[in-house]
């Protein structure tokens, strides 16, 4: 019946929420280790909330303020859109243009990516066509979108692809070629010739925190913010790295945290893309297979993977949110949904 229902609802038509109760669920969780167990429920499930997007991204939870309940944002990169998901109303599009405001064609993922709440509760965007990071007040009185980033040294970025606030207002952010209308081989408007990790303070200025990634996607700080993780979606090095933060803001030697080549191996789809960590400091990261649960074993060595979510799709991000423990899930033309025992923070 779950799979006759979800058919249904990718023939006929695009962006559907899935209205019924219980949701379709599709995909398993793969325990590798009995730790798993503490962070996601044994009979966890994953619940198709709506269907039909082009390319699900950066998903992130707006908490519940007054009488408004709490909602989700997250990007459809060649749609241009930014949705919102509440248990309510389903999906609909809270935001178009997302990520590109030109006139011309701007090649097939112009729209945001990964999307951010800062300490002012700013929805901080990473946006492919306009090549910039944009700060938006979500109160409807703060004069719209203002760009915190569009350059280093004069010089566009490729097309800025997820974010991390950082408690002092700072905004960290990864800058891969995706976006570009010819991607890397784009000669007309790249401006660039390296693949960027940026910090961009409350002041404005833009640093280069990390040169030498080939493709720097994911990006998120550990609970104390010591630490930076960096997922990278190079199927030749497709590698979680870890950078230990200076009290300067920049990042020291980096570390693989952990390397999903055995996934690569095995075709299964997807990348390290997204990612996000818990409060105690377990990585949620997508990645060959679905979603990755690792483990740090120690500080400063790799982490241990503990399980896969597996969504049978390629999966792009995630974010927790409701009370903290749901994690939305972001992969492909899905929204999905997993409760689990864990707490983001």
């Amino acid at each position: 019946m779950k799979k006759s229902i979800l058919s249904i609802l990718l023939m006929a038509g695009t962006c559907l929420a899935v209205a019924q109760t219980p949701y379709p669920s599709i995909g398993f969780i793969e325990r590798l280790d009995p730790k798993l167990d503490a962070l996601l429920p044994k009979d966890a499930k994953l619940e198709v909330l709506a269907t039909g997007f082009d390319w699900s991204e950066g998903p992130v939870w707006i908490k519940k303020s007054g009488n408004a309940e709490g909602y989700l944002l997250f990007s459809d990169v060649p749609q241009n859109t930014v949705f919102k998901w509440t248990e309510k109303e389903g999906s609909k599009a809270f935001m178009k243009p997302s990520g590109y405001t030109g006139v011309a064609d701007y090649g097939g993922e112009p729209g945001s990516n990964g999307l951010a709440l800062d300490g002012k509760g700013r929805l901080i965007s990473a946006e492919h066509g306009d090549r910039r990071i944009s700060a938006l007040g979500l109160d409807g009185v703060s004069g719209g979108k203002k760009t915190l980033a569009d350059n280093y040294n004069g010089k566009r970025f490729n097309s800025p692809n997820d974010v991390a606030p950082h408690s002092n207002g700072s905004v960290y952010f990864t800058d891969p070629p995706y976006g570009l209308p010819g991607r890397e081989k784009d000669t007309k408007t790249r401006e660039l010739d390296i693949h960027g990790v940026y910090r961009v303070t409350p002041d404005g200025k833009v640093t280069l925190i990390i040169p030498d990634l080939t493709r720097p996607n994911g990006i998120a700080f550990s609970p104390d913010e010591k630490t930076l993780y960096i997922a990278q979606s190079d199927p030749e090095k497709p590698y979680v790295m870890a950078y230990p933060v200076q009290a300067d803001g920049t990042v020291g030697k980096g570390r693989i945290f952990y390397d999903a080549t055995e996934g690569v191996r095995q075709n299964w789809p997807g990348l390290p893309d997204g990612l996000k960590v818990d409060k105690n400091g377990t990585v949620w990261t997508s990645g060959p297979g679905g979603i990755l649960v690792i483990a740090p074993d120690r500080a400063d060595g790799p982490g241990k993977l503990l399980g896969r979510i597996r969504t049978g799709v390629a999966t792009a991000n995630c974010a927790f949110g409701d009370d903290g423990s749901t994690l939305y899930i972001t992969a492909d033309m899905y929204l999905i949904r997993v409760k689990t025992l864990a707490r983001g923070f």
